[in-house]
């Protein structure tokens, strides 16, 4: 569990949205240099084949997270953003951030007014064009001397907590626990030498949560019989029906953006039955790599409850993603 929660901290602590995933892969390469040759495609997906023969299945985790987009700069030295991904204004405002620029990483606030001086009384939420960051600086050359320009990006600024020595609450869980699950799996498969009958592809995938466009660009290169995901199940309320937090990995059977294979779900069910690996089935909203094969593969979306998903506290429980871990391994033997 301290190996576990080691990777974890590493991996959400590093930034990197939609598009500006690098940090993120040098850190996964890093990883999985001991144990298997790896590669970018030309959108950026990090990518891991295992075995030869026909393409078997395909194990997909994201790496980008939600952010802002610096676009411009004021002539008071504000940065004017734009969100990428689904961000919740309410989240925006009053909130720390770093800016990421070449040079490196700095301190920032989104301002907010307050209540003494909001001689009109609104409380409205403000919608995100109409806030900006502020690094502390006066004029544009200000900003020019911190290195600071658009199509930089910002971050929540992260905040990892182990709670109740069980949970784990951090900024972009969504959907580094995947990668981290994935980077376990494929440590399995390579030193027990878990026997294969076809090719294997694991990929760390960029630009999910801006329409899935590394998934997409890997259905166009891919054409394996499965391709499962693994990626945050938004927990808990109506919607989800009866998954439930600390009881098991999650089969995601339905979401907005497909209605996953139930043949393969039945039999990733019974897997985990037969080898006594708490499962739950549920739907949630969203959407998820492995519907971009759709219209090639069986498809499915392995996953944990999340609780606060897209936002900066975002919340997991460890034998959650210690039963997902072990479920894929029993998937990949048995596939």
């Amino acid at each position: 569990m301290e190996n576990l929660v080691k990777k974890l901290r590493i991996l959400t602590s590093i930034p990197g949205i939609s598009g500006y995933e690098d940090f993120v892969k040098e850190e996964l390469k890093t990883w999985l240099k001991p144990y298997v040759d790896f590669y970018e495609d030309k959108i950026g997906n990090l990518i891991v084949e295992i075995g030869k023969g026909e393409e078997k299945a395909i194990f997909m985790a994201h790496i980008d997270e939600i952010g802002l987009i610096i676009t411009g700069i004021t002539e008071d030295g504000k940065l004017v953003f734009r969100k990428v991904g689904g961000i919740d204004d309410r989240l925006l405002y009053g909130r720390h951030v770093n800016v990421i620029t070449e040079k490196g990483k700095l301190d920032g606030v989104i301002g907010v007014i307050p209540p003494h001086l909001d001689i009109k009384g609104e409380k409205d939420v403000v919608p995100w064009h109409q806030m900006a960051i502020d690094v502390g600086a006066e004029n544009k050359e200000e900003i020019a001397e911190l290195g600071i320009k658009p199509l930089d990006f910002a971050v929540f600024k992260k905040h990892f907590a182990v709670l109740n020595n069980k949970l784990i609450s951090c900024r972009s869980l969504d959907d580094r626990f995947g990668a981290v699950v994935l980077f376990e799996v494929i440590k399995h498969v390579t030193k027990n030498r878990v026997e294969r009958d076809g090719k294997m592809i694991f990929a760390f995938t960029v630009q999910e949560e801006n329409g899935m466009k590394g998934a997409k660009y890997l259905a166009n290169t891919f054409s394996p019989d499965y391709a499962v995901a693994i990626d945050s199940f938004g927990c808990c309320n109506f919607l989800t029906g009866e998954v439930r937090f600390g009881k098991g990995a999650v089969i995601r059977a339905m979401d907005d953006s497909a209605i996953y294979s139930r043949r393969f779900a039945k039999i990733v069910k019974d897997i985990g039955e037969k080898s006594t690996i708490p499962i739950q089935i549920g739907t949630t909203g969203g959407g998820t790599d492995s519907s971009a094969f759709e219209h090639k593969s069986e498809i499915l979306t392995l996953s944990v409850p999340i609780k606060y998903l897209h936002s900066e506290v975002e919340m997991i429980h460890l034998g959650d993603v210690n039963c997902l871990i072990e479920l894929l391994k029993m998937v990949i033997q048995k596939i």
